[in-house]
């Protein structure tokens, strides 16, 4: 058996095969970000490049501004996440949201903090809404598994469709559906996606949510003072990537919302440093050295070095043509790929950018299908992919922060997702039967 034979092997079983490996890996507990690094190294070495070409994308991967300024504002937003889930914090938080909703005020908490929070895209953003749902489920007797599951599944409600987010961009442009017409397919899903939450992980459990004590008055003015940092960031996050990109034109537009982020969180920080001086249960950097910190980061960039070598592999574009041209049915492909792309690089753009080029090709080719079908189907499937990708940033992160492994917290996970993914199936059969 010669070298040539491994290269021959199809690019879908190599991802696969790196994929499993990996995770093999970090079942001998090798940690997680190590074992990403050598993931993409063996992935990229397998697409048939020499080791010096090799290398020279690893030193492309570490070069990234986009991978150093992630990683710090990762750092910053933990530290924001320790200050904002004190006891006092979190108490006039939880008190707020206690008042909405009464007596199923803690339950509405859950949905509405994870799912508000994802309204502005931020890489890493469930660590600002763990801590709240950490706390408002702080004496009840619930899994480590279930929280985490109840951050991450609400943080991405909102993701199928609204205009900030990168995937909807990407999409967008893509597809040459009109803007309408694109959101009236993807708005269900947040629908969708909040009946499984509530049916699959909140229903069971309403009864040990339930507050028999009517909450306290509220303080609205102190409410205001815990959540203007949260409102700096969201607004830097949001405004000041227009005006980054006249000082710094050549800069990408993820180093711009970057960079935006960062101002955010260092006007919050200083903000909060000056009004917790003296306290020292709010002083901040206190746990920059500890283990979860140091996981997170090191975790985080594994998970950007594994992405960008898997796409100087070019291996996903690789394997959406040889699909193509299968006699596999179209439908499978055109679910499949996105599925694909979204489990091996856990990032919706990861899924969108590679496959849906190659899902409106497909369409297109086949007489029985149009845009809208095909839209639905592929988008329900990538981002299914995505949610139970073990390398999906806020999944990896909000399992960090609650110190709880990845198989457990698939049984909270999995019927979620297949809800979703039933519905984008359900669509696509009844827009083939109409016609559209």
């Amino acid at each position: 058996m010669t070298m040539d034979f491994f290269f021959t092997i199809s690019p879908v079983f190599r991802i696969l095969f790196v994929f499993v490996l990996i995770l093999a890996a970090c079942k001998v507990r090798l940690p997680l970000g190590i074992a990403l690094v050598i993931g993409g190294l063996i992935i990229d070495l397998w697409a048939g490049k020499q080791g010096v070409a090799v290398l020279a994308d690893f030193g492309a991967s570490l070069r990234q501004p986009e991978l150093w300024l992630l990683i710090l504002n990762i750092t910053l937003i933990l530290e924001f996440g320790y200050f904002m889930a004190t006891e006092r914090n979190s108490q006039v938080i939880l008190n707020a949201s206690c008042r909405l909703g009464g007596r199923n005020g803690r339950a509405l908490s859950l949905v509405l903090i994870p799912a508000a929070m994802g309204l502005v895209p931020m890489p890493g953003g469930a660590l600002f809404s763990a801590p709240f749902v950490g706390k408002t489920v702080s004496d009840t007797p619930v899994p480590e598994a279930w929280k985490v599951i109840v951050n991450y599944w609400f943080r991405h409600v909102f993701e199928y469709w609204w205009p900030l987010y990168p995937v909807v961009i990407v999409a967008l442009s893509i597809f040459s559906l009109p803007a309408w017409q694109f959101f009236a397919l993807q708005m269900p899903f947040t629908l969708v996606s909040l009946a499984a939450g509530w049916f699959f992980l909140l229903r069971r459990r309403l009864y040990l949510l339930a507050d028999d004590v009517s909450p306290e008055a509220g303080d609205n003015g102190r409410l205001f003072t815990v959540l203007q940092p949260i409102f700096i960031v969201v607004i830097c996050t949001l405004f000041l990537p227009e005006w980054i990109k006249y000082v710094l034109p050549a800069a990408s537009s993820t180093l711009d919302k970057l960079l935006g982020m960062f101002a955010g969180l260092v006007i919050s920080l200083l903000m909060v440093a000056w009004r917790s001086r003296g306290d020292h249960e709010a002083r901040l950097f206190q746990h920059l050295a500890s283990e979860k910190t140091l996981n997170v980061v090191f975790t985080l960039g594994g998970v950007m070095v594994f992405q960008a070598m898997l796409g100087a592999s070019g291996l996903l574009p690789e394997a959406g043509r040889q699909l193509g041209h299968s006699m596999v049915p179209v439908e499978f492909v055109i679910g499949f790929l996105p599925f694909l792309a979204g489990l091996v690089t856990g990032i919706a753009v990861g899924f969108a950018g590679p496959s849906f080029p190659l899902v409106v090709g497909l369409a297109a080719a086949s007489p029985h299908l149009s845009q809208a079908s095909a839209l639905v189907l592929a988008f329900s499937m990538g981002y299914a992919g995505m949610m139970i990708s073990p390398v999906h940033l806020c999944y990896i992160l909000t399992r960090r922060y609650f110190q709880c492994g990845l198989m457990p917290t698939y049984i909270y996970l999995l019927p979620c997702v297949l809800a979703v993914v039933s519905w984008g199936v359900l669509v696509h059969f009844f827009l083939r039967f109409l016609g559209w």
